[in-house]
């Protein structure tokens, strides 16, 4: 059951509905595929969608639609069910051409024109440059990059964007940290703020400071902590105690600028450099590309955050309080108003974030989409709310949020070695499961589930890993091909209709279904549902295989099934290559 079947069938309704109801032919006509096989092989509730206008029973409809159908050899039986559905069967060839239809099309089976060619931006992962990523950063790159990937493949213009956080404060803490590391290294002894930035690649960074320029970042340590404020015990955790800790880092960083002047610039982007090579570089192992690096100073460097708030200000959505600027946020369902400039002259993040969207808006994409983590759910109102005011359209832009991923190892939640801090790295993930497992369970759930992330069954042989399990149906396809030693071209002459037997009807079936999951799935952003198909798919053709020889004393037969089985190959190469996962041929 190809898409041209679906398509074949439109046509006959739409005939149909000129004849019975002609100033309603432009109805959409919707099929789905029943959920029992014994209801036929697509069904249509258009009788119901006509009932109130032409003011008939719907089962009445349904006759008159039947009655109207012009004949076609590849419907076997059209039946009426329930109050007004309309049932086709259709006969072997139609089910079975789909094999065919996979051969010729090869890795361009699946692929849709739904998207029109439209324009669309995918931001995601857009984590902070001051350390390595880690294992929520990890979901979101796949989910990011599978959206991406199907989008494309459903007929988008898709564009892949770091947003690059290179401004404001944690990149100064960053700089900073690498600085007082640096200090250590030639004697100068400052206790390590806590708030710092933690891991031995802060010292790493400070290393190559040393290797690199000596001793040519030196100060004294009286100017280091000249006017900073003390560093309560490391055990107060009250309010008080963590603001003064933040007014100490702040006052380190002022020295550090004074200290440093015209090197401060050279010490920052270094840590900056180091950080944003190392983010690539492990984004890029893991099969995750961009093909922009989008800087936030960049929006500052050409005066987009200042023209974006004067662009707010005279719309009368900005108002100054206590020496700050603030934006009318709750004039658009947010829950208080937000500063977009401080006091001392400074743009806040949400400023930047604000003038970012603009950006992406001038660029001219008809839709775009932003990947973040799930505690960023708050901020959804004052970005929509700031770029309706800015009179933008806010229905051009969707959030997908991901939740964060669990580790668990033998039924409990795992801690692994990392050398980033207090948390798992993506990089030691990926080399404790391999980045095939990453990138599948990553996205075997909706993104905005929670996901518990089994690392025992990533690991594991086995049919209850889902990964494994679809690689091995690839595999064994190979290694059938291997046996048989026939040629693969020799296939697509093969005899389809020797496909007879009720397990081939359903495995036909369901590779017929590929097409509509790759467009269902971009729909709704959701690149888990070809990681079920693919799931279920590997299931029907395990149990083909085991219920059924593939080479048999028949040339024909054997060809006929040799086709059945390249066919699943191919989609499951199609369906893993939009999930950024490798199909083996041996295992």
């Amino acid at each position: 059951m190809t898409f041209d079947s679906r398509e074949h069938l439109t046509g006959l309704l739409q005939a149909a509905l000129a004849n019975v109801a002609p100033d309603h032919a432009e109805t959409p006509i919707h099929l789905e595929r029943p959920k029992q096989a014994e209801h036929g092989d697509f069904a249509t509730n258009l009788p119901m969608q006509l009932a109130r206008a032409l003011k008939l029973a719907p089962r009445a409809i349904a006759e008159r639609i039947v009655q109207a159908l012009p004949a076609s050899p590849e419907v076997n039986k059209v039946s009426i069910a329930g109050a007004g559905f309309i049932n086709f069967k259709l006969n072997s060839g139609a089910k079975t051409r789909i094999v065919s239809s996979v051969l010729q099309q090869a890795d361009n089976f699946g692929r849709s024109a739904l998207g029109g060619n439209a324009k669309v931006l995918v931001e995601f992962v857009s984590a902070n440059p001051t350390g390595p990523l880690h294992v929520g950063h990890g979901r979101g790159a796949a989910y990011g990059a599978s959206l991406s990937d199907l989008l494309a493949f459903a007929g988008w213009d898709v564009t892949r964007e770091y947003y690059v956080n290179d401004a404001g404060r944690q990149m100064d803490i960053l700089a900073v940290s690498t600085w007082i590391r640096y200090l250590d290294q030639h004697g100068v002894t400052v206790d390590y703020p806590p708030n710092a930035y933690q891991g031995d690649y802060v010292r790493q960074m400070a290393r190559q400071l040393t290797n690199a320029h000596g001793d040519k970042y030196v100060r004294a340590r009286t100017a280091v902590l000249a006017d900073t404020p003390g560093l309560p015990p490391a055990d107060w955790a009250d309010d008080e105690a963590k603001a003064q800790r933040e007014l100490h880092l702040d006052a380190l960083i002022a020295n550090g600028k004074s200290l440093l002047g015209e090197d401060w610039p050279y010490v920052h982007q270094h840590a900056l450099s180091e950080q944003l090579a190392d983010g690539r570089d492990d984004l890029d192992g893991f099969g995750v590309q961009f093909q922009n690096w989008f800087s936030e100073n960049s929006l500052f460097d050409t005066g987009l955050v200042k023209r974006c708030l004067d662009k707010l200000d005279a719309a009368g959505h900005i108002y100054e309080q206590n020496g700050a600027r603030w934006f009318r946020s709750t004039d658009f369902g947010d829950e208080k108003d937000r500063v977009v400039q401080r006091e001392n002259g400074l743009f806040t993040y949400f400023a930047s974030d604000i003038a970012y969207h603009l950006n992406k808006y001038e660029r001219g994409f008809d839709r775009m989409i932003n990947i973040w983590g799930a505690d960023h759910h708050g901020y959804i109102p004052r970005v929509k709310g700031a770029i309706q005011a800015l009179a933008l359209d806010p229905a051009k832009l969707d959030i997908a949020l991901v939740q964060f991923a669990v580790l668990y190892r033998n039924g409990e939640k795992a801690s692994m070695s990392t050398r980033a801090g207090d948390y798992v790295t993506l990089r030691a993930l990926r080399a404790e499961v391999g980045d095939d497992a990453c990138r599948f369970f990553y996205v075997l759930r909706k993104a905005d589930q929670h996901l518990d992330f089994d690392l025992d069954l990533a690991k594991s042989q086995s049919a209850d890993n889902p990964v494994y399990y679809i690689q091995y149906a690839h595999a064994r396809i190979c290694s059938l091909l291997a046996q048989w030693q026939g040629g693969e071209a020799d296939l697509k002459d093969a005899d389809l209709a020797l496909l007879s037997n009720p397990r081939e009807a359903a495995l036909t079936a369901f590779l017929g279904r590929f097409p509509e999951v790759v467009e269902s799935a971009a729909r709704d952003l959701a690149p888990h549902q070809i990681a079920f198909y693919l799931r279920d798919l590997a299931a029907e053709f395990h149990g083909y295989y085991n219920a059924e020889r593939m080479l048999v004393d028949d040339p024909a037969l054997t060809r006929a099934r040799m086709a059945l089985s390249v066919a699943v190959r191919q989609i499951i190469r199609n369906g893993m290559a939009l999930l950024g996962v490798s199909c083996p041929e041996s295992m």
